[in-house]
């Protein structure tokens, strides 16, 4: 018989792959791809690797720490994803208010 081999595995902590933008956007893998784009796609049900496909510049390994983050911290990442729906919602109106859309076509056109 053969001999049995002990091997023990380095289990550590590893911090999950998310940087805060200059805008409070939270970034996956130090990509341009946003938290919210991630979950949305996983919403959506796309698997990790589809994810991955549709976003090649986060590594696999990453999609899955991200995943893992927000399965296990569903409501603080939703109250995160709340607060930036409220914050594009206000970017919008007052953007629209001081370039009210309409006619936007016509002054395009007559220029």
């Amino acid at each position: 018989m053969g001999e049995v081999v002990s091997m023990s595995l380095a289990v550590e902590p590893e911090p999950v792959p998310l940087v805060e933008d200059e805008h409070g956007a939270w970034r996956v893998g130090g990509t341009r791809v946003t938290l919210e784009t991630v979950v949305a796609a996983f919403d959506r049900g796309d698997t990790a690797e589809e994810i991955h496909e549709q976003y090649p510049t986060v590594a696999l390994g990453d999609v899955y720490a991200v995943l893992t983050y927000f399965v296990r911290h569903r409501e603080l990442v939703q109250s995160y994803l709340d607060e930036r729906t409220r914050l594009g919602v206000e970017v919008q109106a007052r953007a629209e208010s001081e370039f009210p859309p309409d006619g936007l076509r016509a002054r395009l056109l007559a220029r």
